[in-house]
């Protein structure tokens, strides 16, 4: 039986299998793309946070025909200076790191291809344009360059809650899909076609707009025993729709309180989020860098 792999030690931690580069201007191009917490570093994604905002309302304001009749070639122009310019510097991160299929393969990197890949595919299926704005995606850096740590964790808390209740709810989905499936059958047959429910997933289609609520009103009953049992549906709706979410809040309540997380980022996988006392990286294994607390500045 094979031994369970320890994480490396600093000694026998190979240099050449870190994916941040040892020196030269790879180094450079690296800590002003990836390292946030430099100044420089800090800058790069304020200014490329700007861009992407800007590369969005384009393509926005393309799609308003007013706008499009007026300045269509100019916002043809910028919006394929914007997707230029985040193709230089998708090439510049996959250049400057020292396993560029890595961050490539990892969320990131996928979120900054999604970001320039429908622009060239557009020439060829015009349709995709409009999924371009998936480069508000990107705006997600937001979370590494201003330090939102709290809201990192309460988004993996509710990632953990949902994940925890997911068989409950599809136990609860499953009795809702089958309350539907019998009151629209219920339906058809108490109303039948004279009345509007021509079929039976006509009746199912009026038993979830009842049982959710919404009440479009385009198929209604009209005896007094379809009203009996509508009446009946919108009870049960306005109780069933209290469930799901009190599921979640029980896994929500019942965790514990998270640790204190941080931003570290690992040098070889760039995977982030090492809690300050991790030595090593919880994906790869590879050493982590030595944790600097923030301090506030002495009056």
């Amino acid at each position: 039986m094979n031994a369970p792999r320890m994480p490396p030690s600093p000694v026998e931690t190979d240099p050449r299998e870190l994916g941040r580069p040892l020196a030269g201007w790879r180094l450079r191009l690296y800590t002003v793309i990836f390292e946030a917490d430099t100044r420089a570093g800090r800058a790069f994604d304020l200014f490329l946070i700007g861009f992407i905002l800007a590369s969005v309302a384009v393509v926005v304001l393309d799609s308003v025909g007013s706008v499009h009749e007026r300045h269509g070639g100019w916002l043809k122009v910028l919006e394929w200076f914007f997707t230029i310019a985040f193709t230089i510097e998708y090439i510049a991160r996959l250049v400057c790191v020292r396993h560029p299929l890595r961050y490539a393969r990892s969320f990131f990197g996928i979120i900054d291809l999604l970001a320039i890949l429908p622009a060239y595919l557009a020439v060829f299926v015009p349709e995709m344009h409009a999924l371009i704005d998936v480069r508000l995606l990107r705006l997600l850096r937001l979370f590494r360059l201003l330090r939102l740590t709290a809201y990192v964790s309460e988004y993996g808390a509710l990632y953990r809650a949902l994940r925890a209740s997911r068989r409950k709810i599809l136990v609860f989905l499953s009795f809702v899909l089958l309350a539907v499936m019998v009151m629209g059958t219920l339906m058809y047959v108490v109303e039948g076609p004279e009345n509007g429910f021509t079929s039976i997933p006509v009746g199912v289609y009026w038993a979830i707009t009842t049982l959710t609520t919404v009440g479009f009103g385009d198929v209604t009953p009209k005896t007094d025993l379809g009203r009996f049992i509508a009446s009946l549906m919108m009870l049960l709706g306005w109780g069933t729709l209290a469930v799901p979410t009190g599921i979640v809040s029980a896994e929500l309540v019942g965790q514990k309180s998270p640790r204190e997380t941080t931003t570290r980022t690992c040098q070889v996988c760039l995977s982030e989020g090492h809690s300050p006392s991790a030595k090593y990286c919880s994906d790869c294994g590879a050493k982590l860098p030595d944790y600097q607390r923030d301090e506030a500045p002495k009056g």
